[in-house]
């Protein structure tokens, strides 16, 4: 499945999920953990941490399973969050969603899919 396919895919668990979810099930059948594991794992970070304070809950779910694919590579990590602050304008959901500055920068299933692309293009996958 390529990057893109997985990104649609968010888009598209988004509308059951949270977005952290969304993205940790749109990369399952990258690690060794089952759906109900994924799921679970994932479901504080809906509303991005700290209910919308934090660190949105899509990019917060690339990041776990770069993790694991990656055995802990902190570098990874940095790589997905500077392209996902590319592509959507910040980090925080707060900043996303508009919160204070009421200005949407990019909507929950647009974070979804931007977090699978940053995702791959950390990893280089296509």
């Amino acid at each position: 499945m390529s990057i893109q396919e997985r990104a649609q895919m968010a888009a598209e668990l988004k509308k059951s999920y949270n977005c952290c979810q969304a993205v940790v099930l749109a990369l399952k059948d990258l690690v060794d953990l089952s759906e109900d594991q994924l799921v679970t794992m994932a479901a504080s970070f809906g509303s991005g941490m700290g209910n919308m304070k934090g660190s949105c809950g899509a990019l917060v779910g690339a990041e776990m399973i770069a993790g694991l694919v990656s055995g802990g590579n902190r570098a990874i990590a940095r790589q997905i969050n500077e392209k996902f602050e590319e592509l959507c304008g910040s980090i925080t959901c707060e900043e996303l969603k508009g919160i204070k500055s009421g200005k949407v920068l990019c909507s929950c299933p647009d974070c979804c899919k931007n977090a699978i692309l940053a995702f791959g293009c950390a990893l280089g996958l296509e």
